[in-house]
């Protein structure tokens, strides 16, 4: 159940006509990376045995390369400033991390919704995954576990934070799911056009959603706000900060839209504590690390802010449509060529064209997930796949991948147990007469 849950469960035969729901044997239901290169769009020839096609060997491990990517930033981040994610411009390595899965979670879910027995059916199931998916996020990365450096454990659910990495992937997963399920028209594809054609409603609703988030951003007005800080010295107090800011379009740490959401949607409350832009020169003076607060630092250092919020997520769902056309071409075109160029020509636009946005004043931002880093990352997440499907399934060159291939069978556990803490704080829960002395004192990880 792994991987299922990080990208999408099972795809079934279909018959074109939706309006009965016929119900599939179990037998004929097909794994979700899986795909024929030898097989139409339009079925199984007439003969009475169905072979179970091969399965697309680049997909698990470009997300078993992801989750490889993921856990070296999460552990070595913290040492290593350069790859950890940038404070608030700028791309690193660990910024790539968000869009690629949610990159090939849109590319699975075009194999797994290749055909639909149900679209009813597969609605309800896309839902329950989601809320399933969600759940875990809140139970993970809500505050309910404890640190490594701490044995305790449970969250006021006052404090409670709403949003995270998995929460995100299950947003995106649940919308370009529906919009996959409902948004596609019938009709045989047999070039570019004929296939815009059959997926214009996706593309209406991608054009909607980019064009939603820059307005919102750029147009909304962002008044003064302000926050509390927890005084050390006593539980029963704490001291309030107020942030200035009565401004419109502004895309800094402490005055953009896309805080201001958050804050009015969620409550300050249930954001992250811990934002990237605590490690900004303004805010640290160990910039780009963790630092102490440099004099007359910015009232807004100390602020929550989720970097999976309301409005940055988005672009996130946006992300995750477009792996959903890089899924389409896999399913509509047979030859590794036209495949290898319908992923290259447009991965390389998206990378300039955000690279120019970004020159132009739309600065590449994480954090914000602005519109020039979903260009930068999706086109980089689109060549990366590219060369390796080049190799994995082109030119079937397995040995160099089978670490990366089996990590992507398993990327929801692996995501737990290694980028969550969860296996260190087993760990952890044994120790020797007193709680400090565990396992990871005696290999320098943990309390000293």
């Amino acid at each position: 159940m792994a991987d299922k849950d990080l990208s999408v469960m099972n795809s079934s035969t279909s018959v074109p006509n939706d309006h009965h729901c016929i119900h599939i044997p179990n037998e004929s239901t097909i794994n979700n990376n899986s795909v024929s290169n030898s097989s139409t769009d339009g079925g199984t020839g007439g003969r009475g045995v169905a072979l179970k096609p091969p399965r697309l060997v680049s997909l698990d491990v470009f997300r078993g390369l992801t989750v490889a990517l993921m856990v070296l930033v999460d552990q070595a981040g913290g040492i290593i400033p350069s790859i950890n994610h940038s404070p608030w411009n700028g791309v690193t390595l660990a910024d790539f991390v968000m869009p690629f899965f949610l990159f090939i979670v849109g590319v699975a879910l075009a194999l797994a919704y290749k055909k639909l027995p149900c679209r009813v059916d597969a609605t309800k199931k896309a839902v329950l995954r989601a809320l399933k998916l969600f759940v875990i996020g809140i139970l993970l990365q809500g505050g309910y576990l404890h640190g490594i450096n701490s044995l305790t454990f449970g969250v006021d659910i006052q404090k409670i934070r709403l949003l995270g990495t998995l929460q995100r992937i299950a947003i995106a997963y649940l919308l370009t799911a529906v919009c996959e399920i409902w948004l596609k028209r019938e009709g045989v594809v047999k070039s570019g056009r004929t296939m815009f054609k059959k997926y214009k409603f996706q593309w209406i609703f991608v054009l909607v959603l980019t064009v939603t988030y820059t307005a919102l951003l750029y147009g909304l007005h962002v008044a003064d706000w302000e926050y509390q800080i927890p005084n050390e010295n006593s539980s029963f107090s704490s001291n309030i900060t107020s942030v200035k800011c009565g401004v419109r379009g502004d895309t800094g740490p402490g005055c953009n839209a896309v805080g201001m959401i958050d804050r009015k949607l969620l409550g300050i409350q249930h954001l992250y504590k811990k934002p990237t832009y605590a490690r900004t020169k303004e805010c640290s003076i160990n910039s780009p690390d963790n630092g102490p607060l440099p004099p007359n630092a910015p009232s807004w250092c100390q602020a929550p802010f989720d970097p999976e919020g309301i409005l940055s997520s988005v672009m996130a769902v946006v992300t995750c449509m477009i792996g959903l056309h890089f899924g389409h071409i896999i399913v509509h075109f047979k030859d590794h060529k036209d495949r290898i160029i319908s992923w290259t020509n447009p991965s390389a636009g998206l990378v300039v064209v955000g690279f120019t946005l970004d020159f132009c004043g739309m600065h590449i931002n994480k954090a914000l997930y602005s519109l020039s880093y979903t260009c930068v990352t999706i086109g980089a997440a689109g060549l990366l796949f590219a060369a390796i499907y080049v190799m994995a399934d082109a030119f079937s060159i397995r040995i160099p991948t089978l670490v990366f291939e089996w990590m992507g069978k398993h990327a929801l556990v692996i995501y737990i147990f290694a980028a969550c803490n969860v296996f260190p704080i087993l760990l952890q829960g044994f120790y020797w007469k007193e709680p400090g002395n565990s396992f990871l004192r005696l290999i320098g990880i943990g309390q000293s």
